[in-house]
């Protein structure tokens, strides 16, 4: 609550930064403000934090923006990404219902540098973006997001640098507590459980305010869960010559996956148009426990005016535990039904089914659980020193490391399959926003005809390492202006390595019946997704069939137990069988990949004035110089058997079939920055920028080997190889900016910026034939099957054996189970055709501008205020649905390369504000515009698109006037329950569509 208006001055506007912010006072600032008997106000609340935020932006360098606690121990959102997104020009990406990652300007997770205390922090996820649902906000301070460049701040912030600032004890003298806790209720879950947070800081400091501690510390827990409905393997795309005619007939085109030129084809795309076949249609339904610890130790030593150490260690860990239950229905791409398409030139269809005439296909229900341990560390240690009057250096070091492990005896991901082999006809319809499915048999299913099938259990563990030594300088040449420099040594250390024991039995092992039938209990599908009937009432086509609406939600843990009693298997984990994961990394991948920068910078600042204008000028240069070196061991493959209709398994022969290797790649840069900054006139400000950035490839990317995957279709496989010289993304950057601070607590803000981008990192898919594997699916006796007529797989698999079992019983034979495989012979059959997708720097450029505007006012003393802001970007071309991203054939050239920007999207935000007598309360409402995802979703280059997303979330408070300190509050996030949907090159190509829902809460904060 702001108990006095005063005018600001400049000084005035720095003291409030110094005591909102938490940085050190300059001792000659100190000395100023006594002669001058400028007077401190204290402002706390919504409105002191806005002021505080308002002020860094006016008196920054470049264009700043910022988010400061309204008091100690009291930020305005639990997560930090909900904050941040607030901010023009930022916006988040969520899991879980939860901000996790953030996108500035259009450039996402991983083109932002993120920074705790200005330090590099490391992370697990493989890319370089900080996820933000790692860390609790109470003992933060401040976050300051820096859109323009200036040559001390660390590279890799192309879109922004993004400062995260804890509490530090001699910034707020003297003893400052406090102590919150809530009740968390998710409506997200149908567990509907209440959950605890709690958090507490305590801070001094003594000797006449010489030496301060801080301890902060918080533990959350969170039951949550989320109904999806999935196309989870994607689309195939295929230009419209494509056909699935497998006859042999002149001018027969085949391909896997096609659809055939007939009558059963509704409206069916044309020879010019492109179009996409579902592989499958899957209703999910998880159910996820985090538990969220953090804490931070802060020691504060000031001997003397001049010197300032302070020694940090920060603890994060978060632990989540995951069960998921889902209901299946894979396509054979055997189309005998009718199918209906939309129009072209993209293609896809409205409703899409096939028939099984001999029926028996399989109604798969999987099951999983499983539990990761993200956990962090960082010790810290910093002194600042003012030298002289004009000299001042500050040393910074952190030695911190971040790992991920698996935190259940089932692994860091695990997957359980089991089937009827019931299915007589598959049919999706896609007119609605939920893929209907419908199956024939699927509602009649029962328990007792539930087999084991296939299954996965992994482990995976990542860990990070940064050791960063940093060193800060700024030579004051009194009326000429001042010099700041710096040196940083930083070596970040990534290691990865996982392991999987995967039963590829998709067929089914045992009988029917070996399963107890109380282990799988019946539930409906439609009910768990919004309204009574769920939201499948507004779609034009229709099925044959009834829409399934039966899913078991089986007992993971005893058909597991069961299961390993009763079917052996070749890959044995940890515990002896095949159902459980293993911890002997040495069978699978294991990555190590080393990263070493060394930089220096200096930067000219001037201060003075045009006339009666004042302004300042900042003229900067950085040189950066990093070498990588990774190290590599994969898994490599010889055999390939057809074990199912449209499931090949990879295996090796070899006792050992590791590869080793060895990468290494270089570069450095010279990055200029120019920053000018003029007050117009009376609280008007102008702003021009000029910068050149990089944004350094994520750590995925700079991995080395291939992996494939062990499980191909008869399309072929899938896989990725990293590279670790590949060149980081360049950017040049213009920033022009005009604000007007018209009030003590209100501004308007309009500015432009473009970014001319070069260096381009693609994906683009190419084919391989890796290791040279017999392909069994396209091989000479799935040939004989085509030329004698026979169409689907399962029939073809058949014939095959009844036509070659018996004199080739080395190649195609039935194993333990009773299942048809056909093994690979090099002899006969063609190589295995793999899509791999390797990272490489591309010489075309492309341009993002846009402009940003923003407001904040209050409406003088009524305690009304409101902030808003909208974000308008422009990424030039779009991406290309038409483009299938197809290498050359005999037949046709190749695609050409499409090197569009993701994660580009207009943003908005509104936010209204009431703060008087004792109330408080905020109204947020944040929106983002349809935004390319991806482009490598599924098999190809197929796009992925995360549509329009709002949410409305808001906050009310009341400090109880009979105890002073103590606050009682009422949360709620997402109150509308907005859905979450994504979408391949059309609408109607939904990829997910996830439901959540609301999150309240009610608590309590006391200060003292």
């Amino acid at each position: 609550m702001k108990t006095r208006a005063f005018t600001k001055t400049k000084l005035a506007t720095s003291l409030s930064l110094v005591l909102g912010l938490g940085s050190v006072a300059p001792v000659q600032a100190a000395d100023d403000a006594s002669e001058e008997n400028i007077e401190v106000i204290t402002v706390s609340g919504i409105r002191g934090s806005m002021i505080k935020s308002m002020d860094l932006k006016r008196s920054s360098n470049g264009i700043v923006d910022a988010i400061n606690a309204e008091d100690i121990g009291k930020f305005p959102d639990t997560n930090l990404a909900e904050s941040l997104q607030r901010i023009t020009g930022v916006s988040i990406d969520r899991q879980n219902g939860e901000g996790s990652r953030v996108t500035v300007r259009g450039f996402g997770p991983d083109q932002n540098l993120v920074t705790l205390n200005n330090r590099q922090m490391p992370v697990t996820t493989g890319s370089r973006s900080f996820d933000f649902a790692n860390i609790a906000s109470d003992a933060i301070s401040a976050v300051e997001v820096e859109k323009t460049s200036q040559a001390k701040n660390a590279t890799g912030g192309m879109g922004a640098t993004i400062n995260v600032l804890t509490h530090r004890p001699l910034s707020t003298p003297g003893l400052k507590a406090t102590i919150g806790a809530k009740a968390v209720e998710d409506t997200s879950t149908d567990k509907g459980s209440t959950t605890p947070e709690i958090s507490g800081l305590y801070s001094n400091t003594f000797a006449d305010d010489k030496f301060g501690i801080s301890i902060s510390a918080s533990y959350q827990e969170r039951e949550s869960g989320n109904q999806q409905a999935q196309v989870g393997t994607g689309w195939r795309s295929f230009p419209g010559d494509v056909d699935q005619d497998w006859s042999g007939a002149p001018g027969a085109n085949p391909e896997w996956g096609g659809v055939p030129k007939d009558d059963n084809q509704i409206n069916r795309p044309g020879a010019d148009d492109i179009y996409s076949v579902p592989q499958t249609t899957i209703y999910r339904f998880e159910e996820i426990q985090r538990k969220r610890t953090n804490g931070q130790l802060v020691l504060q030593y000031q001997p003397t005016d001049s010197i300032r150490a302070t020694l940090d260690y920060t603890h994060m860990q978060n632990d989540v535990d995951t069960q998921h239950q889902d209901v299946s229905a894979w396509f054979n791409f055997v189309p005998t039904q009718e199918s209906t398409w939309t129009d072209g030139p993209v293609s896809s269809p409205l409703v899409y089914s096939e028939t099984y005439p001999g029926g028996g296909a399989d109604l798969s229900m999987a099951a999983g659980m499983s539990g990761t341990r993200d956990k962090s560390g960082s010790l810290g240690f910093n002194i600042e020193w003012d030298v002289s009057d004009r000299l001042s250096l500050e040393l910074d070091y952190h030695d911190s490391y971040a790992e991920q492990t698996p935190n259940s005896p089932h692994g860091s991901s695990a997957n359980m399959s089991t089937a009827a082999f019931i299915r007589t006809s598959a049919a999706t319809d896609f007119t609605g926003d939920i893929p209907l499915l419908a199956v024939g048999g699927g509602n009649s299913v029962r328990p007792e005809d539930m087999r084991v099938t296939g299954s996965v259990f992994g482990n995976s563990e990542n860990r990070s390492e940064i050791d960063q030594l940093q060193l800060h300088g700024q030579f004051d040449l009194e009326d000429a202006g001042s010099i700041d420099f710096g040196v940083a040594l930083t070596n970040v250390n990534n290691h990865s390595k996982s392991v999987n024991v995967q039963r590829n039995d998709w067929g089914g092992v045992g009988q029917a019946g070996d399963l107890d039938p109380a282990w799988f209990p019946a539930d409906t599908i439609h009910d768990k997704f919004d309204g009574s009937t769920g939201d499948f009432s507004d779609y034009q086509g229709s099925a044959s069939t009834d829409p399934l609406n039966t899913i078991f939600f089986w007992d993971f843990e005893a058909v597991r137990a069961r299961a390993a009693e009763l079917y052996v298997s070749s890959e044995v984990g940890d515990c002896g069988n095949a159902f459980c994961p293993s911890t002997d990394y040495s069978r699978d991948t294991d990555r190590y990949t080393q990263e070493e920068s060394q930089s220096a910078y200096l930067q000219y600042n001037y201060y003075g004035e045009m006339g009666d204008m004042p302004f300042d000028v900042h003229v900067g240069v950085r040189y950066e110089k990093t070498d990588v070196e990774s190290t590599s061991i994969v898994s490599a493959y010889d055999t390939a058997t057809w074990i199912a209709e449209t499931e090949i398994a990879l295996s090796s022969m070899a006792d050992d079939n590791r590869v080793f290797q060895t990468q290494t790649g270089d570069y450095d840069y010279v990055l200029p920055n120019f920053n000018f900054n003029i007050e117009v006139i009376d609280s008007v400000y102008v702003r021009a920028a000029f910068s050149q950035t990089i944004g350094r490839p994520d750590y995925t990317s700079i991995q080395g080997g291939t992996t494939v995957g062990t499980l191909a279709n008869r399309g072929g496989g899938s896989g990725a190889s990293g590279n670790p010289s590949l060149l980081p993304l360049e950017s040049t950057n213009y920033d022009l900016s005009t604000e007007w601070y018209y009030d003590d607590a209100s501004y308007v803000s309009v500015g432009f910026f473009r970014k001319d981008i070069e260096n381009f990192i693609d994906s683009n898919p190419v084919n391989s034939n890796i290791y040279n594997i017999a392909d069994p699916s396209n091989g000479v006796y799935a040939q004989a099957a085509i030329d004698a007529g026979i169409v689907g797989d399962q029939e073809q698999r058949q014939w095959i054996y009844d036509n070659y079992a018996a004199t080739d019983p080395d190649h195609v034979f039935l194993d333990d189970n009773g299942n048809i495989q056909v093994v690979g012979n090099s002899a006969t059959d063609p190589d295995l055709n793999f899509i791999l997708t390797t990272p490489t720097n591309s010489e075309q450029s492309s341009t993002i501008d846009g402009w940003e505007f923003a407001v904040q006012h209050f409406f003088g003393d009524t305690g009304f205020g409101v902030q808003a802001n909208y974000t308008l970007v422009d990424a030039g071309d779009s991406f290309d649905n038409t483009n299938l991203g197809r290498p050359a054939s005999d037949t046709r050239p190749a695609d050409p390369e499409q090197n569009v920007l993701t994660n580009i999207s207009d943003t908005a935000n509104i936010v209204g504000i009431y703060e008087n007598y004792g109330f408080s309360a905020r109204l947020a409402w944040n929106w983002r515009d349809k935004f390319l995802v991806s482009t490598g979703n599924g098999t190809g280059a197929n796009p992925t698109y995360t549509e329009a997303y709002s949410q409305l979330d808001f906050n009310i408070g009341y400090e109880i006037a009979a105890v002073e300190g103590l606050t009682i509050f009422f949360e709620g996030l997402n109150i509308t329950d907005e859905k979450y949907r994504q979408h391949g090159r059309s609408s109607t190509e939904v990829l997910n569509y996830t439901q959540t829902g609301a999150r309240y809460s009610l608590g309590a904060r006391y200060n003292f």
